[in-house]
C-alpha cells in the first residue's frame, strides 16, 4: 500500500481534514468492543460528496474502507485496518422534514437526540432509542440496526428506514426503498452495475428462498445477519431495509429517509418486583398478553446491588418496590386518564394490587425518567464493579422468543457455572426476549481468552436451540461474525457470502466482519501477547488496584463523553467535535501509550507528543469523575502525564507563571497596587502576558488591596479552641484570600451568625491545586505536607475544615487522598473537609435558619463540585434562603482554573462558555441574582461581556443579613485600577513583569534541582 500517495491524493481531492497521524491512528483503533485495530488513516468529510469523494480514492488505491459513527459498537465493526470515515463533525444535518408524512431527510453523523431535538417543536421523533440516544449517530443505527427499549412500541431501526442513499466501493451512488415489479424490471432493463445488483439479488434470494424463511428466527430482535428476508417478495423487495444491519460491510450510507412517529403525549410505569430475574422473565408472556406496552424492560438484584455500592442512582433505586429483579413497564397514550387506566388494567389482570410492596405505579415523567436511567445505565455500571473484577462484551445482546426466555435465562446461569464466570448481570428489553450481560472473561492470558472462545460457542448453539438470535441489537461484527453458521447454517451464511461478493467483490468494504469474519478471538484489545510496561506513577489509583494501567482501562468505550448538551462531560469534545477531544479518545491515546502491542502508534511513552496536544485540550473539568459510567478520571490522567512528560526539562512558561499562583498571589501582598499597575500597564501587559503563557485577550485578575487573611488578623481574635464543637476552620484558599476576599468575609458572617467560632490558619496553608493541575506533583505533594503540619491540632481535634472554593474542596476530598493514599491525616483531613452549604445544612445549630432573600438566581456550578462534592446541599441551603434557584445544566464555564488563561486556550474556553453558562447568564432577569462558587467561573461570567457580577452563595447569603438589597446590587462589576494609575506605574510594571519571568524560570530550575 502506498500510504503516502493514498494520503497526498485524499488531501488533494478530499474536502476535508485527512489525518495519517499517530494520535489520531490510535484514537480510532477501539470503539466500544474488546477489539483494536489501528486504522490506516482517518478522513473527517466537511460533506456527504467529500466522504463519497473519499471512497472513490480509497478505491483507485484498493484500501477497505470502514463508516464510522459514534464509535459505541460493541461487537468491534467500527475498527478495522481501513481508511475510517467519521461523519458525526460535519455530516450532521437534517435536511428535510415532511411533517404531514411523518418522514426526515438525515446526513448520517446526526445523534439521535439532536435529531430528535430538530423534531421536538413539530411533535414528532425517530422511534428507535437506545441507550446510547446522546451520542449514537443515525448512520451507525442504520449499520447496526439497532432498537433499544422503546423498540418494543416502534421497532428496530430496519421498521423505521424508508429510503437509503447509497454508495458501492466502485462508485455506484443511488437512492434504494421498496421495490415494485414494475420498478425492478425498469432498473433491470436499464443495465449498468445498479441492474447488477438488483438482478443479483434476485437470483441469490431465489436460490435460497426456502433457506431464508425457515432459518430466520422469527421474533422481535433478529439482529444477526443480512435482512435477506426483506428482499423476500412478500416485503416488497426493499434493498433500503435488506442494507440496514449490514455494518459497512457492501455499502456506504450516504443520507437517510426516516420514518418519524408522534411524541407520546402521556406515559405511565409499572414497576413490579420479584425474587429473581428468571421469575420476572416468567412472567414478561403473561404481560404481553395482558397489554401492549410502550416498553418492557429488566434488571436484576446484581445490578442493583453493583449501583449500591458505586452510590450510582440511589435516587432510582429508591423509587423501586421490594424485590431482588424489576420488570419496568410503560405505557403511552393521549391522556393521564388513558395511560393509568391501562397501568390499572395490567395490575387487574395480574392479580397484584397498587399498594402491594412489590407494586411501585408512577405518572410522573420526571420520575420515570429516572427510572428508566438506572435502566440505561446498565453497561457502565456492571462494566468496572467495585470489587475489581473486569467485565467484558461478548455476549452482550442474545435474544430469544419471549415466552421462552425465563428457561433460557437458567440454562444461560448454568453456563456462567460450567465456566466459573460468577453472578454476572442479567438484564435488557424482555418484552422482545432481549438479554444484556458483561461476563468477566479473563482475555489477558492464553487460558482465560480460549475459554472465552469455549463459551460463546456454547453460547451460539444455547441461543439457536431456543430459536433464538446471537444478537438483538448491537450486530455481528467480529464478536458474532464467526458464529453465524451455527445459528443460521451454513446455506443461510453461503447466501450471505454471496450477497457480500456482489455488493464487495474484493472485499474492501469493512472487512473481516459478518462475512469471512476474524475470529472472535482475534484482534483482541487484550489477549496473551497484550504487554503493557510496567510503570511507577505519582497518584496511588487506590481504586484501580494502584495501577495506571487499570485506571485507563476504565474506558470501555461507551462515548457518554461525546454528547452535546446535559451535565459536564465533555467540554473539549462539545467545542471541537473531535474524537481526539473526548475523554475516550484521551483514553485510547494513554492504552496506546503504554506500549502493549508490537503496532502501537504512539511509541514515545511519556514523552509522546501526540498523547500531549490530546491532553492539551483537557480542561481537568474532573466531568468525568462523575458523568463517565465508569468514573475515568481524566484530570487525575492528565496530571500525571504532565508530571512525567516534563520530568527533567523545561515546562512551558504557564506551568510557572499560573501553576505557581499561590506563591505569587503571598508576594502580591507585598503591594497588591504596584502588582496591579503592572498586570494592567498597557503595553507591558500584553508582554508580560506572551512571557508568562498567558492569552493576551484575558485581563488579569486584580488583587485585594486587604487579603482576608491580613482583614482577619486585624480583627484581632482569640483563637478558639480546636476542641470546641462550635468550633470551625475556614479555608483560606488563594482565591478567596487574596482575590475575591469578600467571599471569605461573607462566609465568616454567615457562620458567626449560626453561632460557629471561626478559626483561621495563622500560618500559610494551601492545597497545591495550581501545582496538581499542571502536573508539578512532587513540589504539590510539599506544599500539601506544609499544610498538614499548620493542621494537626485541627485534624487531630475533629475539627471541621470549611472550603469556599469548590476545586480546592475537591482536592482534599479526591486529589490529595489518591496522591498520598498511605497518609492518614490526608485521609483524617477528607472526611473534616466540608463545602459551606454541606457544614451549614448538616451541622449547623437546630433552630438556625440561612438568612432569608426571596430572590430568584442563576446558578452556575462549579465543575470539581459537580463532579466530587455534588450540589444537592447548595440546592437545598438555597431553598431554605428563599432562593428561587435556576441551577444550570449547561456543562463547564470553559475557564477551568488556569486552561482559559493560557495561550492558545481563549477561543475554545469562549466556545465552550457560549454553548451554556454565558447566553444563560445574558437571560437572567436584571433583577436576579448569578450565584457561581467557584472563581473561574465567575470571571469566565465577568469578563465575557455579559454585564454581571456573578457572586459565591456565601456571599449571597451575607446579603441577606443586611436586609433586603436594592435590586442592582449584584450587578455592579468589581472596579478596576484607574487608567491614571496604570500609567503613573507604567515602568514598575515593566519590571515587575520582567522580574516574575525570571523568578518563575529560577523557581523551576531550582525545584528540578531538588527533586
Amino acid at each position: 500500500m502506498d500510504a503516502a500517495g493514498l494520503r497526498q491524493e485524499l488531501g488533494r481531492r478530499v474536502r476535508g481534514e485527512v489525518r495519517f497521524d499517530a494520535g489520531s491512528r490510535g484514537a480510532y483503533a477501539t470503539d466500544g468492543s474488546n477489539y483494536r485495530q489501528v486504522p490506516i488513516g482517518v478522513v473527517v468529510p466537511y460533506d456527504v460528496d467529500a466522504g463519497a469523494e473519499a471512497v472513490g480514492v480509497c478505491a483507485r488505491f484498493g484500501v477497505p474502507v470502514l463508516s464510522r459513527g459514534g464509535g459505541t459498537s460493541l461487537a468491534g465493526q467500527c475498527t478495522n485496518a481501513a481508511v475510517v470515515i467519521d461523519w458525526t463533525k460535519y455530516c450532521n444535518q437534517v435536511l428535510s422534514v415532511d411533517a404531514e408524512r411523518r418522514t426526515c431527510v438525515v446526513e448520517p453523523g446526526i445523534v439521535l437526540d439532536e435529531l430528535n431535538r430538530h423534531l421536538s417543536d413539530l411533535g414528532l421523533m425517530f422511534g428507535p432509542k437506545p441507550s446510547t440516544h446522546s451520542h449514537c449517530a443515525l448512520g451507525g443505527m442504520i449499520g447496526n440496526n439497532s432498537c433499544g427499549a422503546s423498540a418494543q412500541a416502534y421497532g428496530k431501526t430496519v421498521d423505521n428506514v424508508r429510503r437509503l442513499e447509497i454508495l458501492t466501493y466502485d462508485g455506484l451512488r443511488c437512492w434504494v426503498g421498496p421495490t415494485s415489479q414494475e420498478e425492478f424490471e425498469s432498473i433491470v432493463a436499464g443495465g449498468g452495475r445498479r441492474a447488477e445488483l438488483y438482478q443479483g439479488l434476485r437470483e441469490i434470494t431465489g436460490r435460497y428462498l426456502g433457506e431464508i424463511r425457515t432459518r430466520f428466527p422469527d421474533i422481535p430482535r433478529r439482529v444477526s445477519g443480512y435482512n435477506l428476508d426483506s428482499l423476500l417478495p412478500e416485503k416488497g423487495f426493499d434493498l433500503a431495509r435488506a442494507l440496514v444491519g449490514s455494518e459497512g460491510t457492501l455499502v456506504t450510507v450516504l443520507r437517510a429517509e426516516l420514518d418519524l412517529v408522534p411524541v407520546p403525549a402521556c406515559e405511565s410505569m409499572v414497576v413490579l418486583g420479584y425474587d429473581d430475574i428468571c421469575a420476572a422473565a416468567d412472567d414478561v408472556p403473561r404481560l404481553l398478553e395482558h397489554s401492549r406496552p410502550e416498553l418492557l424492560e429488566a434488571l436484576d438484584g446484581r445490578m442493583a446491588q453493583l449501583m449500591r455500592e458505586e452510590g450510582s442512582h440511589l435516587a432510582s433505586l429508591e423509587r423501586f418496590p421490594e424485590g431482588e429483579s424489576w420488570l419496568l413497564v410503560q405505557f403511552s397514550g393521549d391522556s393521564r386518564a388513558d395511560v393509568d387506566r391501562q397501568a390499572r388494567d395490567l395490575l387487574k389482570a395480574l392479580g397484584r394490587a397498587e399498594d402491594d410492596p412489590a407494586v411501585s405505579l408512577s405518572d410522573n415523567p420526571r420520575r420515570e425518567q429516572q427510572m428508566l436511567k438506572a435502566r440505561e445505565a446498565g453497561l457502565g455500571v456492571t462494566a468496572r464493579p467495585p470489587d475489581g473484577r473486569e467485565t467484558w462484551e461478548g455476549w452482550e445482546d442474545s435474544a430469544v422468543p419471549p415466552d421462552r426466555l425465563g428457561d433460557y435465562l437458567r440454562d444461560l446461569k448454568d453456563l456462567f457455572a460450567e465456566f466459573d464466570y460468577d453472578h454476572p448481570s442479567l438484564y435488557g428489553h424482555f418484552g422482545q426476549g432481549c438479554v444484556h450481560t458483561r461476563i468477566p472473561f479473563e482475555l489477558k492470558t492464553a487460558e482465560g481468552v480460549a475459554a472465552f472462545g469455549g463459551f460463546l460457542r456454547k453460547a451460539a448453539d444455547l441461543v439457536s436451540a431456543y430459536g433464538g438470535s446471537l444478537s438483538g441489537e448491537h450486530g455481528d461484527g467480529q464478536a458474532r461474525g464467526e458464529l453465524l453458521t451455527r445459528m443460521f447454517g451454513p446455506q443461510v451464511v453461503a447466501a450471505f457470502g454471496e450477497v457480500k461478493a456482489l455488493f464487495d467483490p474484493d472485499n474492501r468494504m469493512n472487512p473481516g466482519k459478518v462475512v469471512d469474519p476474524h475470529r472472535v478471538d482475534d484482534n483482541l484489545r487484550l489477549g496473551p501477547l497484550w504487554r503493557p510496561r510496567a510503570e511507577d506513577t505519582r497518584f496511588g489509583y487506590p481504586q484501580d488496584g494502584n495501577s495506571f494501567t487499570r485506571a485507563v482501562m476504565r474506558c470501555v468505550g461507551i462515548g457518554n463523553c461525546r454528547s452535546h448538551e446535559g451535565g459536564v462531560m465533555c467540554p473539549s469534545y462539545r467545542a471541537t467535535g473531535e474524537e481526539e477531544h473526548s475523554t475516550r479518545g484521551r483514553a485510547r491515546l494513554l492504552f496506546e501509550m503504554l506500549g502493549g502491542h508490537a503496532d502501537s502508534p504512539i511509541t514515545e511513552g511519556w514523552r509522546s507528543t501526540e498523547v500531549k496536544d490530546a491532553l492539551d485540550l483537557c480542561l481537568a473539568c474532573k466531568g468525568c469523575r462523575s458523568d463517565c459510567p465508569v468514573g475515568v478520571d481524566m484530570a487525575t490522567y492528565k496530571a500525571e502525564f504532565l508530571s512525567h512528560h516534563y520530568a527533567g526539562r523545561p515546562r512551558p512558561a504557564a506551568h510557572y507563571s499560573m501553576g505557581w499562583l499561590p506563591l505569587w498571589a503571598r508576594l502580591s501582598r507585598l503591594s497588591p497596587r504596584w502588582v496591579n499597575a503592572a498586570l494592567h500597564a498597557p503595553g507591558v501587559a500584553a508582554i508580560g502576558k506572551r512571557l508568562a503563557g498567558v492569552a493576551v485577550e484575558r485581563d488579569a485578575p486584580a488583587f485585594a488591596e486587604e487579603p482576608f487573611v491580613r482583614w482577619w488578623a486585624s480583627r484581632g481574635l482569640a483563637e478558639p479552641d480546636p476542641a470546641d464543637r462550635r468550633t470551625v476552620v475556614l479555608w483560606p484558599d488563594t482565591f478567596s484570600n487574596t482575590l475575591h476576599p469578600n467571599v471569605a468575609k461573607s462566609a465568616v458572617r454567615v457562620l458567626e451568625d449560626a453561632g460557629f467560632h471561626v478559626a483561621v490558619p495563622a500560618r500559610t496553608v494551601c492545597c497545591g491545586l495550581t501545582w496538581i493541575s499542571t502536573g508539578q506533583l512532587a513540589t504539590a505533594k510539599r506544599v500539601l505536607r506544609r499544610t498538614l503540619e499548620v493542621l494537626r491540632p485541627y485534624i487531630e481535634a475533629g475539627t471541621p475544615v470549611i472550603g469556599l472554593e469548590p476545586s480546592c474542596t475537591a482536592v482534599f476530598r479526591a486529589d490529595a487522598p489518591e496522591l498520598m493514599p498511605d497518609d492518614k491525616d490526608v485521609e483524617r483531613l477528607a472526611r473534616q473537609f466540608h463545602t459551606f452549604s454541606e457544614f451549614l445544612l448538616n451541622s449547623a445549630p437546630e433552630g438556625w435558619r440561612p438568612p432569608s432573600l426571596a430572590r430568584t438566581a442563576t446558578v452556575q456550578t462549579h465543575c470539581h463540585q459537580h463532579a466530587v462534592m455534588r450540589y444537592d446541599a447548595d440546592r437545598e441551603l438555597m431553598r431554605r434562603a428563599g432562593i428561587d434557584a435556576d441551577v444550570l445544566d449547561a456543562g463547564c464555564c470553559g475557564l477551568a482554573g488556569n486552561f482559559g488563561f493560557e495561550r492558545g486556550h481563549h477561543e475554545l474556553s469562549m466556545t465552550i462558555a457560549e454553548q451554556g453558562v454565558l447566553p444563560a447568564v445574558r437571560e437572567a432577569a436584571p433583577g436576579s441574582l448569578v450565584i457561581a462558587d467557584g472563581f473561574s467561573c465567575r470571571t469566565q461570567i465577568e469578563q465575557a461581556g455579559t454585564g454581571r457580577r456573578a457572586m459565591h452563595l456565601a456571599e449571597a447569603l451575607a446579603l441577606g443579613l443586611d436586609g433586603p438589597a436594592p435590586a442592582d446590587h449584584p450587578e455592579k462589576l468589581v472596579p478596576r485600577p484607574e487608567a491614571s494609575r496604570r500609567r503613573a506605574w507604567f515602568c514598575t510594571g515593566a519590571a515587575c513583569a520582567a522580574l516574575a519571568t525570571a523568578a518563575a524560570a529560577g523557581f523551576g530550575r531550582f525545584h528540578r534541582r531538588r527533586g
